[in-house]
């Protein structure tokens, strides 16, 4: 069943969901988590240690058992990895126990929002452009399966966006 008192937002590196997350937390009244963060303070170590030592498999299926858990919790807003969506039961678990809000961003936004971030390791490339559109091209259809609501959140400020959300969210 479907809880309404759960949040979960999903979409690409960039787009603003750990930003956003804790601003519409806060609107909401919900607990905030970030599965990356979760991750990194039970592990004791950094995403880019993760892939590096365990590879992006390793991560994923990480990732998956912190979502899970995550995800069962009440009164939540979860801000996810933007490759949550990749697993078949990372989706059915965000789609059967909340409310999934997809954050859309265009790839030019993507590109500018993490030129200078190097904590993320699938950008570590000559290429980051086209990492980002091919990563785009796989997730894009992932994240609109199981969207409830889909928010574009190209040259807005996270409080606009998080503010559009919390109306939608609460009628």
């Amino acid at each position: 069943m479907k809880s309404s008192s759960n949040v979960f937002l999903v979409g690409p590196m960039g787009a603003g969901k750990s930003t956003i997350g804790r601003l519409l937390a806060a609107d909401l009244r919900l607990d905030f988590k970030d599965t990356d963060k979760e991750i990194e303070d039970r592990s004791g170590v950094d995403i880019p240690w993760i892939f590096d030592m365990e590879g992006e498999d390793g991560f994923r299926d990480r990732e998956a058992a912190m979502l899970d858990e995550l995800t069962q919790l009440d009164k939540t807003l979860l801000a996810t990895g933007g490759g949550i969506v990749l697993k078949p039961e990372n989706r059915k678990a965000l789609a059967s126990r909340g409310r999934v809000v997809y954050l859309m961003t265009s790839i030019d936004e993507q590109v500018r929002r993490t030129a200078r971030d190097k904590k993320r390791p699938l950008l570590n490339t000559e290429e980051p452009r086209q990492v980002l559109t091919d990563l785009m091209n796989l997730r894009h259809p992932l994240y609109e399966e199981i969207a409830d609501y889909v928010i574009d959140t190209d040259g807005r400020s996270p409080k606009s966006v998080a503010q559009e959300l919390t109306r939608m969210l609460s009628s």
